[in-house]
């Protein structure tokens, strides 16, 4: 341990500021976070009701069950969509292997 006054803390440089790149990764990042909320809760709702309309109303009298099945679907690709995204968000876009 070294001992250390308060002038020579003082006259320490100050710490570099933080890179501009985690500034805009984390920009980026609640972008993607805001498309896919939107798509969380427009698709599923919107799919279910036009499901419901034009393909399933007259065909069956279960419309409302099989528009439900259909939201559901719309719910689990947008899920896996958002994980895809999130998991090679932060990689490299070279060609190539990479060692």
């Amino acid at each position: 341990w070294k001992n250390y006054d308060f002038l020579s803390i003082a006259s320490m440089p100050p710490p570099p500021p933080p890179p501009r790149s985690n500034e805009n990764s984390m920009v980026s990042a609640l972008k993607t976070l805001l498309f896919f909320t939107i798509m969380m809760v427009t698709l599923p709702i919107g799919l279910y009701f036009a499901s419901k309309a034009y393909i399933f109303e007259g065909k069956c009298s279960d419309s409302y069950f099989y528009a439900a099945i259909v939201a559901v679907l719309a719910v689990h690709v947008v899920l896996a969509l958002f994980v895809y995204v999130a998991w090679n968000e932060g990689t490299p876009k070279g060609k190539g292997k990479h060692d």
